[in-house]
């Protein structure tokens, strides 16, 4: 027990922050904290919005971005990192929201950032990297569509219908908006999001979504545009935190949830490090590190309102294209927030819904990179199968199913891929030392396979029917050295197809049996019976030479004059399986 607590210690100092994270942050802290003021106001109007269309309020999307984005930044993985409420979170979210109500979003928060924290202390960091591109690229559309979806009811100026599926929230919006028009949020809306997406074309630099919301804001109280829904108050400050939501009868049935929220803020969070990691030089992320720091800051945000949060891929982008160098300038990030928080939370109330809406849908469509879904749609069918059934899923169902259905689509794929390499193929006999007569005497009665590629269960059973198949014939070598890996139903289905030529009277003599494979076929018994009187041989031209000697004491051809040396054919021979 105490070796154990050992490991854990010395695992959770290994995860803490460095002296090596300080000095980074004292070389260049002038641009470090340029880039965190640009990204705090890019992110401003996306944590009211985010938070807003939670359903917890804009208020938890503040607290999410000042709390979790600080803690991110400090005890996470990546030197450029920057976290908070993101569009693919709240989708997730919704659903909770409905069935569960605010307080079961914070419990599955906290419960998700324990998990991450437990997956970081078993180096779970690595894995993430194996989700194919196909899904990523999936769901990444299928995020874009809700989070645009999600806003249609605030952008048309309609109280946000009943019901957690996005398709028949809109639709009951777009009915409501049908009976009472309210053109002056579609108007603001519309003007918010043209000007992100015309701006960002213009002049990249410049953070138009800022830009966007004050101007909406101040036409908004100009004008006085009683339709344009605001945000509403906003506390002054962060909220004292506490566990008061916290209900440990309803764990259990959030434990789903749970997961669901941790499995996405770990795969979006290394996703993100990863961009960040490729828009620079010199720069890594550490995985596990990374879902240890996110695992706390999804602890500590619920205690103070705010609801799950991960790496956010626009706000890293614009943190590294401003000249991100450390970790200060993600902490400056949250620093600027947390001062808006209190001293002009009473301005940021007066925000019009509409407009938030605006810079959500203007987020959505910036989200689609239209080159690499055409690159990946044309690299094969697969991958644009793949591509479209992620999409599809994370719209009419959830992103995590989304996530599932393409890992299985994807692997189911490349079992198949990987199966139809595999080939049994039969090989001339090797002439070794026997003259022309003797060679073709032997070719009567022995054949000779070589399997290539994997023998295991996506494509065994061809090997069966092949093998069973065989004419008649005395002897059959199987020269296995080329088989890259068998499990335990290429190993049946072996042991099964050389019991089945054995009752026929064939003897199954093998070669170039590798030593990792030997377990498997010893496990389900094919070894021993590939053993018996000696037909398991290291080499092919041993094999040959047994089936001579098996055919000479059975009477089937005359004994043949003593072999002579031939040494290196046979290593030659050899080497070629």
């Amino acid at each position: 027990m105490t070796s154990v607590f050992t490991r854990v210690r010395g695992r959770i100092a290994a995860l803490l922050p460095g002296r090596a994270d300080l000095a980074e942050m004292g070389r260049d802290p002038r641009r470090d904290l340029l880039a965190g003021l640009t990204v705090a106001i890019v992110a401003l109007p996306l944590a009211l919005g985010f938070g807003v269309s939670s359903g917890l309020g804009a208020e938890a999307g503040l607290a999410t971005a000042v709390v979790a984005g600080a803690l991110a930044a400090v005890f996470g993985g990546s030197n450029l990192q920057v976290s908070g409420p993101t569009g693919a979170m709240t989708v997730v979210l919704v659903p909770i929201v409905a069935q569960h109500g605010p307080s079961g979003v914070l419990t599955v928060g906290l419960m998700a950032g324990v998990m991450l924290v437990v997956l970081a202390l078993l180096k779970a960091g690595k894995y993430m990297q194996y989700i194919p591109a196909p899904v990523v690229e999936g769901f990444t559309l299928g995020i874009a569509c809700v989070i645009g979806l999600q806003q249609i009811p605030n952008a048309l100026g309609v109280p946000k219908p009943e019901g957690d599926r996005v398709l028949v929230v809109t639709w009951r919006a777009v009915e409501e908006f049908a009976g009472s028009p309210n053109w002056t949020a579609v108007g603001l809306a519309v003007a918010v999001a043209v000007v992100m997406l015309v701006g960002a074309r213009l002049r990249p630099t410049v953070p138009f979504s800022i830009v966007a919301v004050i101007g909406a804001t101040v036409v908004t109280q100009v004008a006085g545009l009683g339709a344009a829904k605001p945000i509403g108050d906003l506390p002054a400050g962060l909220p004292a935190p506490s566990l008061s939501f916290l209900d440990p009868g309803a764990l259990g049935s959030l434990l789903a949830p749970a997961v669901a929220v941790a499995a996405l803020a770990a795969l979006e969070s290394l996703l993100s490090a990863s961009v960040a990691d490729g828009m620079t030089v010199g720069q890594k992320h550490d995985p596990d590190r990374e879902l240890f720091g996110q695992g706390l800051a999804n602890i500590a945000a619920p205690l103070f309102g705010g609801v799950p949060a991960t790496g956010a891929i626009a706000r890293t982008a614009v943190n590294v294209r401003t000249g991100a160098s450390s970790r200060l300038a993600a902490l400056t990030h949250a620093a600027v927030l947390a001062v808006i928080v209190f001293a002009a939370a009473p301005l940021v109330s007066k925000i019009p819904l509409a407009a938030l809406a605006g810079v959500l849908l203007a987020t959505a469509v910036r989200m689609v990179e239209v080159g690499s879904l055409r690159a990946m749609a044309r690299a094969t069918r697969s991958d644009a199968l793949i591509l479209v059934l992620t999409a599809v899923a994370t719209l009419a169902l959830d992103l995590v199913y989304a996530v599932i259905i393409g890992l299985a689509v994807a692997g189911a794929l490349a079992l198949r891929a990987v199966a139809v390499q595999a080939r049994l193929d039969q090989v001339p006999l090797d002439r070794g030392d026997h003259s022309a007569e003797e060679h073709a005497l032997l070719a009567e009665h022995i054949v000779a396979y070589r399997i290539d590629g994997p023998l295991f269960f996506a494509g065994a059973h061809r090997f069966l029917l092949e093998l069973t198949e065989v004419a008649d014939v005395r002897v059959v070598i199987l020269r296995m050295s080329r088989v890259t890996t068998i499990d335990a139903t290429g190993a049946l289905v072996l042991k099964d197809a050389v019991a089945k030529l054995h009752r026929r009277g064939v003897v199954v003599m093998t070669s170039g049996i590798r030593p990792g494979q030997r377990q498997v076929l010893d496990s389900v018994g094919a070894l021993e019976l590939l053993r018996l009187e000696g037909r398991e041989y290291a080499t092919t031209p041993e094999a040959i030479q047994g089936a001579r000697f098996y055919l000479e004491s059975a009477g089937v051809v005359p004994p043949f004059p003593a072999r002579t040396s031939r040494s290196v054919i046979e290593d030659a021979e050899e080497t070629a399986g």
